[in-house]
């Protein structure tokens, strides 16, 4: 069985038809030759964009030349009211740059040593929710996979659980804003008459400044708790007292909370879309649940523990390679270009892809297919160089891509060792962009708890 994969539009369409498919699903209004092909040009008199698929030019525009190609505006559009003006998501050139001076130290490799035994406590807490479920019910699995990625953004961050006041505040909040505003919208495209609106109701904006205060007032507690030499060491106490070892300069308060909105959207969203799908393809596969779940049994609660869970961890990968949280990037031309012996003007937009680039036909064998033991081939290591970016590339590569794969990998193992997790006949999910991918009516599995996992039958001969 094929994993769930949005129909692509066939053959042209009238611009009003294609904005009408935009509007309803990114993923479904795309053309299906955009899995074989290495660029398309759509040209209108609202928008002039490029979507790529050449691995050189991709590496031009993300990881050689990024500063010729920064972050579209009309992104930033429909994000400002949750995420603000000052957020490392949004912002180009010398601010961006300073930012990722102060936050990069968080991020780095000896912090994902510390905060792993935060992140089993999170799991721990996951595998304890799910417990409290009778036997062989059938759950929305997304909430739990929200949830438990929630819980490890405040833990980490904040050095709270979920289930304090204000955390759990902020994440009801959430859930109601996320499925209201896709990353990827009509105004990421189209330069859109004023009339338009940009933001499509209120209750959207109403949740998004709920979020920001109560996100304010845990960054004014910290700012008091850091001042009185009280504040625990955790990734909010890590950023606000980094200087920028250029200029000096601290995060205030409000450009904190910029910056906390966006890892509350790029690392509870992400990891919670992808951690759904990773738990309904191996209901989907149980041969594969039943070897990551051996893989998991046994597993003590320390780092090294991580180098022994290949399978999750591929389980993981290919996960991320089928459903990538976030489907399309976007960058704008500042210079006239030529890609492809095709002229790019400037203010043109330049679309990056990894849903398409992860199914191309041309860099992968069976590209709609689950296969995590493709990730042990030398074939798919060399079209992951090429053809791989769940976390983007290059300077704008998620900061936190390896905090993400631990906690991704992790989780996954800890609720396969200790539950059985079964597809719900009827209940297919359909994929679908909202803020990151996740499937339209929720991914509903059937959950049972999990006895001795039996070794796998040996063959002689």
């Amino acid at each position: 069985m094929t994993p769930p994969k949005p129909s692509s539009r066939v053959g042209r369409v009238s611009i009003w038809r294609y904005l009408r498919l935009f509007r309803n699903d990114i993923l479904s209004a795309q053309s299906d030759k955009l899995y074989q092909a290495w660029m398309a040009e759509m040209r209108t008199p609202f928008f002039h964009s490029f979507m790529v698929n050449d691995p050189a030019l991709t590496k031009v525009v993300l990881k050689e030349r990024p500063d010729d190609f920064p972050k579209s505006d009309r992104i930033a559009a429909g994000l400002i009211p949750l995420l603000g003006r000052d957020s490392v998501f949004l912002t180009n050139g010398a601010q961006w740059k300073q930012q990722r001076r102060i936050i990069d130290p968080a991020f780095e490799g000896g912090r994902l040593r510390e905060i792993f035994p935060v992140i089993w406590e999170s799991a721990a807490a996951a595998v304890a929710r799910l417990g409290a479920t009778p036997a062989g019910s059938v759950v929305e699995i997304d909430h739990h996979a929200s949830h438990a990625a929630a819980d490890v953004i405040f833990r980490t961050l904040f050095s709270i659980p979920i289930e304090s006041d204000v955390a759990r505040e902020v994440f009801e909040a959430f859930r109601d804003h996320q499925r209201s505003r896709p990353v990827m919208n009509l105004g990421a495209f189209i330069n859109l008459p004023a009339w338009v609106p940009r933001f499509p109701s209120r209750k959207t904006g109403e949740t998004a400044r709920r979020i920001r205060r109560l996100i304010s007032k845990m960054v004014d507690e910290r700012q008091a708790q850091i001042a009185a030499g009280t504040a625990p060491d955790d990734l909010a106490t890590k950023i606000m007292t980094t200087a920028d070892p250029e200029t000096g300069a601290l995060f205030t308060p409000a450009e904190m909370v910029d910056q906390v909105a966006i890892f509350f959207l790029a690392g509870h969203e992400t990891s919670a879309s992808a951690l759904a799908w990773a738990l309904y393809l191996v209901a989907l596969y149980p041969e594969w649940q039943d070897q990551a779940a051996r893989e998991a049994q046994g597993m003590a609660a320390e780092f090294s523990a991580l180098s022994k869970l290949r399978i999750n961890r591929d389980i993981f990968r290919e996960t991320l390679r089928l459903y990538p949280p976030v489907p399309m990037m976007v960058r704008e031309a500042t210079a006239p270009e030529t890609f492809r012996d095709r002229a790019v003007p400037v203010g043109a937009q330049i679309v990056l892809s990894p849903w398409h680039l992860h199914r191309h036909t041309r860099f992968w064998q069976s590209p709609d297919d689950f296969d995590p033991a493709r990730w042990s081939t030398p074939e798919c290591r060399a079209s992951a160089r090429d053809a791989y970016m769940p976390f983007s590339e290059g300077p704008r590569v998620c900061v936190g891509a390896g905090f993400a794969m631990l906690e991704g990998t992790l989780i996954l193992a800890m609720l396969l060792r200790d539950f059985r997790f079964e597809v719900v006949e009827g209940r297919d999910p359909v994929p679908v962009a909202y803020m990151t991918v996740r499937a339209k009516d929720g991914i509903w599995l059937r959950v049972t708890p999990r006895g001795p996992v039996n070794p796998p039958a040996q063959t002689t001969g």
